[in-house]
C-alpha cells in the first residue's frame, strides 16, 4: 500500500492500493489511444480546455491548497499561490504554444523548405513531493499544448494530489485518458519506461533519481528532460542593499521549507560587510514563525517526512563537528510533526555537508570571501548548476557577473531565483539537463521536423 501521512499530525491521511504491471500497461494503452485522436485537435480546441483548466484551478484553489498542505506541510498561503501559479502557466501556454510551434520557413534551394513540430506521443512525468502542483503542470501545460499526452508517477507521499491534478484536466474537458496517474512506487518506474507507447521521460528529484531515470531512458534510447538538485550561491558583494539582500535571502532559503532545488543554499557574503549583514540575518530568520501550517501566521510547516528532517539534521551535525559553527537553530523540536526549525551556519568550508551537499531544508550556510573574485570561484565550486543569485546597488555590474561569471541554468540580479512560464528552466552538471517552460521547454519534446519540397 501506498501512504499519505500529514508530516504535521504524523496522521495517515490515506492508503492507495499499488497498480500492478498489468493496469499500469492498461492504462498507458489508454493514454496512447487518446493521444492518436487529440494530436489532430487544432490549437483552438486545445487552448480552450487549457483555459478551462486554469479557471478549474482557481475556483477550487482553497480545497487544492488544502490537499497540498495536509499531505506534505506547505503552509496554506504558499499552497493557495502554486495553484494561482498553476493557473498562470495553463494560461500562458494556451495564449503562446501555437506562436512558439508555428512552422518556420528556411530559405534553400528547394521551392519551399519549412521546419515543422509535431507531437511524439506519450510523455511520462515522474515528479517530487516539494512543489506537487506545480511541477505537474510545469510539464503538463506545454505538453498538452503540444498535442502530446501524459502519465504521471508522482511521489507516493503526495498521491492525493496527483489524482487531484488528473481530474482537474479531466474536468476541463480534455480526452478522460490524456492525462494519467499511475499509483506505482519508484520501484515500477523502469518498466513503465520500457513500455513501447512512451515516448519520453522528464524527472524532477535528486540527482540520483536522475541517473537511474536516465539510464533507463536511454537503454530504451527515449529522450528524457532532468531537472535535479542545486547548492545554489547567493553572492551579496559590498555595495548590496544589505536589508534588502538580508530579506530577500531569508525568504528564498525558507520558502517551502527550504525544501526548493532553487533555494538559495550557501550564502558568499565579501568580508567588509559580514558581519552587519550575519547581524540581519540571522534576526530575520529568528523572526520566522514555525507550527501549524494552516495557521497563516506561520512562515513554516513540518519538513514533508520524519526521515528527510533527519537526514537534514544528520548533516548540520557533521557539518558541526567539522569546524561549522551554530548560530541560530539546529535542534529537532520536541513533539509529533516533522519539524526543523530556522538554522543559520557560519565558518562552513569545503568538506562539510553544509558546503558540498544540497541541504534539503531551512538551513542556510554563511560563508565569508575577501572579494568579488574569491566569492565567484566558491559559488562555482559545485558539482550541481541550478541556480544562483548576486546581490549589488551595480546593476551593470551584478549583470555581469550573472551573465559571464556565474555557471547555472538560472542567474538573477537582486532577486532570489524562481520559475516563470515565460523563461526556460533548468541546470546544468549534476542539476541536470534539458529545459522546462517558455518557448525552449515546448519544443523538447516534439519532432523537430523539416519538410522540402522541390
Amino acid at each position: 500500500m501506498i501512504k499519505s501521512i500529514n508530516p504535521a499530525s504524523e496522521e495517515l491521511l490515506k492508503e492507495y492500493k499499488e497498480m500492478s504491471s498489468e493496469e499500469v500497461s492498461e492504462i498507458i494503452d489508454s493514454v496512447h489511444n487518446d493521444f492518436v485522436k487529440w494530436q489532430g485537435s487544432d490549437f483552438k480546441e486545445r487552448s480552450e480546455k487549457m483555459k478551462k483548466a486554469a479557471s478549474i484551478l482557481r475556483n477550487k484553489k482553497e480545497d487544492l491548497g488544502a490537499i497540498m498542505t495536509l499531505e506534505m506541510g506547505k503552509p496554506i498561503a504558499q499552497s493557495r499561490a502554486e495553484v494561482e501559479k498553476c493557473a498562470w502557466v495553463c494560461d500562458y501556454f494556451a495564449e503562446n504554444a501555437e506562436k512558439f510551434l508555428q512552422d518556420e520557413i528556411i530559405e534553400t534551394d528547394a521551392s519551399k523548405s519549412f521546419v515543422t513540430f509535431q507531437p511524439i506521443g506519450v510523455v511520462l512525468a515522474v515528479m517530487p513531493w516539494n512543489f506537487p502542483f506545480w511541477q505537474v503542470f510545469r510539464f503538463a501545460a506545454p505538453n498538452l499544448m503540444a498535442g502530446n499526452a501524459g502519465v504521471l508517477k508522482h511521489s507516493s507521499n503526495v498521491m492525493g494530489c496527483a489524482l487531484a491534478i488528473e481530474d482537474v484536466f479531466k474536468e476541463a474537458g480534455f480526452p478522460p485518458n490524456l492525462f494519467r496517474t499511475l499509483v506505482i512506487s519508484s520501484k515500477k518506474v523502469s518498466d513503465a519506461i520500457k513500455n513501447k507507447l512512451v515516448k519520453a521521460v522528464t524527472l524532477t528529484g535528486s540527482t540520483a533519481a536522475g541517473i537511474s531515470v536516465a539510464k533507463a531512458a536511454g537503454e530504451q534510447l527515449k529522450k528524457t528532460i532532468l531537472e535535479l538538485g542545486g547548492s545554489d550561491p547567493y553572492l551579496v558583494l559590498e555595495d548590496a542593499d544589505l536589508d534588502k539582500a538580508a530579506d530577500t535571502c531569508v525568504n528564498s532559503r525558507l520558502l517551502n521549507g527550504g525544501q526548493s532545488c532553487i533555494a538559495a543554499k550557501r550564502f558568499i557574503i565579501v568580508e567588509s560587510i559580514y558581519n552587519d549583514f550575519e547581524k540581519l540575518f540571522v534576526e530575520k530568520m529568528k523572526s520566522k514563525a514555525m507550527g501549524d501550517p494552516f495557521d497563516e501566521s506561520n512562515n513554516l510547516g513540518p519538513q514533508a517526512r520524519n526521515d528527510l528532517r533527519d537526514e537534514l539534521h544528520s548533516q548540520v551535525k557533521k557539518s558541526i563537528e567539522k569546524g561549522a559553527k551554530l548560530l541560530l537553530g539546529g535542534e529537532i523540536p520536541q513533539g509529533k510533526g516533522a519539524f526543523y526549525p530556522p538554522t543559520v551556519l557560519t565558518n562552513v568550508k569545503k568538506g562539510m555537508p553544509a558546503y558540498d551537499e544540497e541541504l534539503f531544508g531551512p538551513v542556510a550556510a554563511l560563508i565569508k570571501v575577501k572579494n568579488e573574485a574569491e566569492g565567484i570561484k566558491i559559488a562555482n565550486d559545485t558539482t550541481f548548476g541550478l541556480g544562483a543569485a548576486v546581490f549589488t546597488k551595480d546593476i551593470l555590474r551584478g549583470e555581469r557577473i550573472a551573465k559571464k561569471k556565474l555557471t547555472a541554468g538560472s542567474c538573477f540580479v537582486n532577486e532570489f531565483v524562481k520559475s516563470d512560464p515565460r523563461l526556460p528552466f533548468g541546470g546544468i552538471n549534476e542539476s541536470g539537463y534539458g529545459r522546462e517552460l517558455s518557448a525552449f521547454g515546448i519544443k523538447e519534446f516534439v519532432n523537430i521536423k523539416t519538410v522540402y519540397i522541390k
